[in-house]
């Protein structure tokens, strides 16, 4: 269904290095920066990119807005989450873990980047 997501970053760079640990620790590689100043990540067939706003604007996170990246195993999530709490990232919701939901087990893992975009590692279980 979906090509690809994107999220605006205030400062690039920053992002890179939290990003380039995010991708690395689930298997992924580190980003490519386009021309357009854009870092471009591959994995698993989608493609995630982090941008400046193009109308110049801050960058500013969506309300109720979260990404989500299929995780081959939990630890794969923890490396994940942990990855992205040492590289500037803030830990929210609860703790990664499984929990029970309507629909099956999960385990679920929330980050937020940054820039305050929402990120969650899930396994289904």
């Amino acid at each position: 269904m979906y090509s690809h997501n994107m999220v605006g970053s205030n400062d690039t760079n920053r992002s890179k290095v939290f990003y380039d640990a995010l991708f690395t620790a689930m298997g992924g590689k580190a980003g490519m920066q386009d021309d357009k100043g854009r870092l471009i990540y591959m994995n698993n067939g989608g493609m995630f990119m982090v941008t400046p706003p193009i109308n110049g604007e801050p960058a500013s996170a969506g309300n109720g807005c979260t990404i989500g990246f299929t995780m081959d195993s939990a630890e794969q999530a923890d490396a994940w989450h942990a990855a992205g709490v040492a590289n500037g990232g803030t830990s929210v919701e609860d703790p990664p873990g499984w929990r029970e939901a309507s629909f099956g087990r999960l385990y679920l893992a929330y980050l937020r980047d940054p820039d305050g975009n929402k990120l969650c590692a899930l396994l289904r279980g």
